[in-house]
């Protein structure tokens, strides 16, 4: 006998479900229902002329921004490119002062060799000619 009373709230619950949304479609289908066309062509004709409007505001909104973010990267540009050009005088003068030091630490470093072998020239120059002095004195 449950099973008999289980199938009758079953198919109870199936009528009542499909009824209540047999009323809650037509409901939604008299809300949304078509308008005649004389009413249609009107609505879109209004609305057309909106968004027209609406596009337009966008356009001139549109012009407005690019003008100032162009004013804008062009003085960031002009900014950076003075910058960059600072920067770049700047490294230059410290290369060239760095060559100038390296050249002439270069050249110092050089003229120090330069006599340091002209005195071992000397040196040895003097200790030949003790050798030949002492040579030819022996020899007499």
């Amino acid at each position: 006998m449950s099973q008999q009373n289980q199938q009758n709230g079953n198919g109870r619950d199936f009528v009542l479900g499909s009824l209540i949304g047999g009323l809650v479609g037509a409901a939604v289908a008299l809300l949304f229902a078509p308008k005649s066309g004389r009413e249609l062509r009107e609505n879109i004709n209004s609305n057309s002329s909106e968004w027209k409007e609406r596009a337009g505001e966008w356009k001139d909104v549109a012009y407005e921004k690019s003008g100032v973010w162009k004013d804008k990267a062009v003085e960031s540009s002009s900014q950076l490119s003075k910058n960059v050009t600072e920067k770049s005088q700047q490294f230059s003068g410290a290369v060239k002062d760095k060559v100038k030091n390296f050249r002439s630490n270069e050249e110092d470093e050089a003229e120090k060799a330069a006599q340091e072998v002209a005195e071992a020239i000397e040196e040895a120059a003097q200790e030949l000619e003790k050798q030949q002095d002492s040579t030819t004195s022996s020899n007499l």
